[in-house]
């Protein structure tokens, strides 16, 4: 993948913090995934703006809904996980 240097300006304290979460992978490759996150969101509001000027504003029960749908997914990611992390110990 092709790369290229840029210059940025980041507050100090922030920069700070940065590097101490990113120590391991790297201060670029930190921020070049947390760019594509910033991106991807953007992205997925575009989607969520069109989506209501085409069908209108998400209702409340809509979006109680669909928070409850991403408690079940949250929930089945913490399973999954903790059946992983018991049968890697198992295998210890």
């Amino acid at each position: 993948m092709a790369t290229k240097k840029v210059t940025v300006t980041i507050p100090e304290d922030l920069l700070d913090e940065i590097r101490a979460e990113a120590a391991e992978r790297g201060l670029s490759a930190y921020v070049a995934e947390a760019l594509r996150f910033k991106r991807d969101r953007d992205r997925l509001q575009e989607l969520v703006d069109w989506l209501e000027e085409e069908h209108g504003p998400v209702t409340e029960d809509e979006r109680t809904a669909a928070l409850e749908e991403l408690d079940d997914l949250d929930a089945e990611h913490d399973r999954r996980r903790a059946a992983r992390k018991s049968r890697a110990g198992e295998a210890a």
